[in-house]
């Protein structure tokens, strides 16, 4: 099999084997990220995906679930995607669902149509690291679009019958837009009716503008009680019945799981309930110890 170092994966995807399409970020300036900050974006030629393909047809030829490698392979247009998934098919045959990652302006260059052909290959669960639906926000840290392509460009997913999941970056607004980043985005997620919402505590990491900034004044981070307290907020706003998980912030409150608005009531209270009597220093802790988003 062919890998680009770093590897990463979606935890929450329950899928084996990985199949890498795509290396690196077409993006790569979020001022947060770290990822793949020393990958150029690339394409894997198709003599490599057959070759990654007969490995996998030998050693998982009843694979029913496979994630497209690496950060955004979503960026490939139609007429490069499309080839993939068939081949996929053709010898992973009993295929059901084709997992892969993405930014959302790589929907911009596919149509409804497009994204529905492909559905029909296996194409079914998109994630959009999509961060925030606040405009400022989405400026502040250059994710390179804003809410109104969200809408946009989720509209077309919803249209093509292909699932979807949102983001959302707490703390990413630091002190300054806290409330607006967290309402706005509640309200732009709403809106787009994802299949789940994950969010995940932003993480100063060595190397990263927004680091940088920070110790230049520039950027005034939340302490871990502002970090609860725009969740809550957010969690508040947020009106969509979708699954809804937690990592990074929360440590070790229970707060996932599906039918979010049945249980909204729930996970304000415990929010509410930790930015009272939480110990707050130890989900700092716990917090720093991530290495990676």
């Amino acid at each position: 099999m062919h890998f680009t170092e770093p590897v990463y994966r979606n935890p929450y995807w329950p899928t084996w084997p990985l199949l890498e399409v795509t290396r690196g970020c077409t993006h790569n300036k979020c001022k947060f990220c770290t990822m793949y900050k020393n990958v150029q974006f690339g394409m894997s030629d198709m003599e490599q995906i057959e070759e990654d393909l007969r490995e996998l047809a030998a050693t998982n030829p009843h694979a029913r679930t496979i994630q497209l490698l690496s950060a955004n392979p979503l960026v490939l247009s139609y007429d490069k995607m499309a080839p993939i998934l068939e081949k996929v098919n053709e010898y992973l045959p009993e295929i059901e669902h084709i997992y892969l990652a993405g930014r959302v302006s790589d929907l911009r260059n596919k149509t409804v149509e497009q994204l529905k052909a492909l559905k029909d290959l296996g194409m079914n669960e998109i994630s959009l690291g999509t961060e925030s639906g606040d405009d400022w926000t989405l400026d502040r840290v250059n994710k390179g679009y804003h809410a109104e392509d969200i809408i946009e460009q989720c509209a077309k997913l919803n249209e093509a019958g292909i699932v979807f999941w949102h983001t959302f970056l707490n703390g990413a607004a630091g002190r300054s837009h806290s409330r607006e980043h967290a309402i706005n985005s509640a309200k732009v997620f709403s809106q787009t009716k994802p299949m789940l919402v994950g969010t995940g505590g932003l993480i100063l990491f060595p190397g990263t503008p927004l680091l940088d900034e920070a110790r230049a004044g520039e950027f005034d981070p939340l302490d871990e009680r502002g970090m609860l307290e725009e969740l809550l907020l957010f969690v508040e706003n947020l009106e969509c019945d979708c699954e809804f998980i937690t990592h990074h912030t929360i440590g070790g409150m229970n707060l996932t799981g599906p039918n979010f608005l049945n249980r909204k009531e729930g996970i304000v209270a415990t929010l509410r309930n930790e930015i009272e009597s939480g110990d707050l220093d130890q989900m700092a802790r716990r917090r720093s110890m991530k290495r990676s988003l």
